[in-house]
C-alpha cells in the first residue's frame, strides 16, 4: 500500500483565543507578548520543551550591534533591548563596543530560557504550550481559524482570530496553500556546541585560530567548505560557543534531509574536538560540554508577501513609510556552492572569507562621501500574498538571496516579532485583515512600546 487511510474524527478544542502564536523562538515569544499587552488573549506554541529558538536550543549565544554601523544611533530598542538588560542584571549578558563603535551582546542561554519563561509568565493573557508541534491549519473561505496540534494529550484544536507563523520554516503558510519560495542555492546549516578548555588551549599556543586548525587539509577528519567562529560563553570560563560546521545540500524543511541534516552536523562537531586534542599544545584537555537541541538553520521556505525585500534596498539604506524594523549587520551568504561565505557592507566593501586563507578585499560599489549606516524591513514583508489573517515573523521574511543574508540574524527577527503581535492586535481591534492595518498606527504603538521607529 503508497497510503494509508485514517478514520475521520472529531478534534477537541483546547484554546479558544484571539491570536495563535506557532513557533516559540525568541521572534515568538515577543510577537506573544506585544499582542498580549495589547490585551489580546494569546496560544504560544513552541515544539521544544523552552523558548528562544536558535538563541537557546541551538546555542547561538550572541546578538548583532542594536546600533547603526557608526554607533551613533541606537536602531534597536524594544524587547530585544530589554531581555539584554534582564541577562546582565543576572551576569549573564555582557555588552560589547566593536572596532566600528557598534554594540553588540553575549550572553548565556541557559540563563536566557530562564528570562523568557520569566517574560511569558509576566503576561497572564498569554498560553504556552511547549512539547507541541502544529499539524496543520484548519480554514474557512479563506481564513484561517484553528491550529491543530498534537502534544502529550493528544491530538487538539488551538482557535484564533489571527495568526502569526514564526515556525521558521512557512509550516503553516505552506500548509494553508499560500505562495512560498525555497531557493535552489539554501544558505547551509550549521549545528554549534560548546566546548570546554579552549582559553587555555589559545594561551598555550601562540597566534592560535581554531578555524585555520580545524580546515587544514593534512588532517584527514578536517572540515571541508566550512567557515568557523566563536565567541565567550557568559558564566563559563574557559568555554567557547563554537559554530564551525556547515551541511551543504540540505533543506531542513524536508524531513528526510532534516534528519541527516543533524546527524551529518554532529559528525562534523566531533572533528573539531578531536583535532584540538591531536594537534595543539594542552589540547588533551579540551572537552565537549554541550550540543544543540537542533541544528542552526539559516534558511528554507520564505514567504511571498507584499513586498520583497532586496539586496539593494538593504545596501542602499532604503527608508519606507511602513518600516517596522532597522538593521546594520552585513550581507553575509554562507555560499552553497562553494567555501567560505561573502560580506557586503553599506560603506561599498565587499569581502570574501575563505575558510584558513587569506580573505579576499574588493568593492560591491564605489566610494561616496556619505553612506548609509542602517536599512530597514518593511511591514509589507510580512505580510503573505493572499492572506486575511496570517502574519509571518522571523527568517520567513520575503527577501531576495542579499538582503536575507543581512536580514536573518536574531536581533532583526525579534523586531519582526514584535511587529507582527503589534499588527495583529490592531487588526483585531479594528476587525480588518493584516494587510489593512494602519501601519502610521503600528509604527506610533510599537515607538510607545519602546521599539525604535524611525
Amino acid at each position: 500500500m503508497s497510503h494509508i487511510h485514517e478514520p475521520a474524527r472529531k478534534t477537541p478544542i483546547v484554546h479558544d483565543c484571539d491570536l495563535c502564536v506557532i513557533g516559540g523562538s525568541c521572534t515568538g515569544v515577543f510577537a506573544a507578548v506585544r499582542a498580549a499587552q495589547l490585551g489580546a488573549t494569546v496560544a504560544l506554541i513552541e515544539g521544544n520543551g523552552f523558548f528562544g529558538g536558535v538563541a537557546t536550543a541551538g546555542l547561538v549565544n550572541i546578538w548583532h550591534s542594536i546600533y547603526d554601523t557608526v554607533g551613533q544611533q541606537q536602531i534597536i530598542g524594544g524587547l530585544t533591548v530589554e531581555i539584554i538588560e534582564r541577562l546582565r542584571q543576572r551576569n549573564a549578558a555582557v555588552l560589547y563596543e566593536a572596532s566600528n563603535a557598534s554594540r553588540y551582546a553575549v550572553f548565556n542561554s541557559a540563563e536566557l530560557v530562564l528570562a523568557l519563561d520569566e517574560l511569558v509568565r509576566e503576561h497572564s493573557h498569554i498560553r504556552p504550550f511547549l512539547h507541541t508541534r502544529f499539524v496543520q491549519p484548519v480554514s474557512e473561505d479563506g481564513q484561517m481559524i484553528a491550529a491543530i496540534v498534537e502534544d502529550k494529550s493528544g491530538r487538539r484544536a488551538i482557535r484564533a482570530r489571527y495568526f502569526v507563523d514564526a515556525s521558521g520554516d512557512g509550516d503553516v503558510i505552506a500548509r494553508m496553500g499560500l505562495p512560498t519560495v525555497c531557493r535552489d542555492d539554501l544558505q547551509p546549516p550549521t549545528t554549534c556546541a560548546l566546548l570546554g578548555g579552549m582559553d587555555e588551549v589559545a594561551r598555550q599556543n601562540p597566534d592560535f585560530s581554531l578555524g585555520r586548525l580545524v580546515h587544514d587539509p593534512r588532517y584527514p577528519n578536517a572540515l571541508e567548505q566550512g567557515f568557523l567562529w566563536h565567541s565567550e560563553v557568559v558564566g563559563l570560563p574557559g568555554a567557547w560557543m563554537v559554530a564551525g560546521t556547515r551541511v551543504h545540500g540540505a533543506d531542513c524543511s524536508d524531513a528526510d534531509s532534516l534528519t541527516a541534516a543533524e546527524m551529518a552536523g554532529r559528525r562534523q562537531v566531533r572533528a573539531i574536538p578531536d583535532i584540538v586534542r591531536d594537534h595543539t599544545v594542552g589540547g588533551r584537555g579540551v572537552s565537549l560540554v554541550a550540543l544543540p537541541s537542533y541544528i542552526g538553520i539559516r534558511e528554507t521556505r520564505h514567504a511571498v508577501c507584499r513586498h520583497r525585500l532586496t539586496e539593494q534596498e538593504v545596501l542602499e539604506g532604503v527608508r519606507f513609510p511602513d518600516a517596522i524594523a532597522n538593521g546594520s549587520y552585513r550581507v553575509d551568504v554562507h555560499h552553497s556552492e562553494k567555501a567560505g561565505l561573502t560580506f557586503r557592507y553599506l560603506d561599498g566593501r565587499e569581502v570574501y572569507v575563505l575558510p584558513g586563507q587569506p580573505s579576499v578585499e574588493g568593492r560591491w560599489r564605489e566610494e561616496r562621501d556619505h553612506d548609509p549606516t542602517f536599512y530597514q524591513i518593511p511591514y509589507r514583508s510580512l505580510v503573505p500574498q493572499g492572506a486575511q489573517n496570517v502574519l509571518v515573523a522571523g527568517r520567513l521574511v520575503d527577501a531576495d538571496r542579499g538582503a536575507y543574508g543581512a536580514v536573518r540574524v536574531m536581533v532583526n527577527c525579534n523586531q519582526t516579532g514584535e511587529a507582527a503581535g503589534v499588527a495583529s492586535a490592531l487588526a483585531l481591534q479594528g476587525d480588518v485583515p493584516v494587510e489593512r492595518v494602519d501601519t502610521g498606527q503600528l509604527r506610533s504603538t510599537l515607538r510607545e512600546l519602546g521599539a525604535v521607529c524611525v
